[in-house]
């Protein structure tokens, strides 16, 4: 996903060197709300995925504004893996992830099971498991299924119901956490 230029320096390089320079305290769970409204200097998003095999290690917002060429890529390492699809992801959510996964001071990236899905795709996943919403927000690019092997589905869902906004499924067979920016809820899967 790294576009080469004339000067030898790419834009993503220049971040990820940003990145490793910036020193950000982890905001306590008291603190959460506080981060999402713009209390930190940078946000970052770490993720791999089983599927494709890609890796994202990416700031996508500094002092207040989104960085677009870094919420694109974002957009793209979310897409529906199964039919290509790319759509905007809610910044929101990116977000919550974002402010979860500071709380649980870990350095290892998410797991992305699901982000963006297509009607067919959530059509298809429907007919498999009971447990797929027919108006899921995944639909609307306002969701995410993430998975951290050195964190519990309990500590997860912890972190990301703290930072009040949006909805946290615990999926504890599965091993996984639903975080989407939509109604203030949580359950278990």
């Amino acid at each position: 996903m790294t576009k080469s230029s004339t000067s030898g320096l790419t834009r993503r390089a220049l971040l990820g060197a940003f990145a490793a320079t910036a020193v950000v305290a982890a905001p306590t769970y008291s603190k959460a709300a506080g981060f999402l409204r713009g209390g930190g200097d940078i946000r970052r998003i770490r993720m791999y995925s089983g599927r494709t095999g890609e890796r994202i290690d990416m700031v996508y917002w500094v002092d207040g504004k989104y960085i677009k060429d870094a919420v694109k890529e974002v957009n793209h390492f979310m897409r529906d893996w199964r039919s290509d699809q790319v759509k905007d992801m809610d910044l929101r959510t990116i977000d919550i992830m974002a402010a979860a996964h500071n709380m649980l001071d870990v350095s290892e990236p998410y797991m992305l099971l699901s982000g963006y899905r297509s009607p067919q795709t959530n059509a298809m996943l429907r007919r498999r498991s009971r447990g797929v919403a027919k108006n899921s927000l995944h639909m609307k690019g306002q969701a995410a299924d993430l998975r951290l092997s050195s964190r519990s589905v309990s500590q997860m869902a912890k972190a990301a119901i703290s930072c009040r906004a949006g909805g946290v499924g615990q999926y504890y067979r599965s091993n996984f956490v639903h975080m989407d920016c939509g109604v203030i809820r949580s359950w278990r899967g």
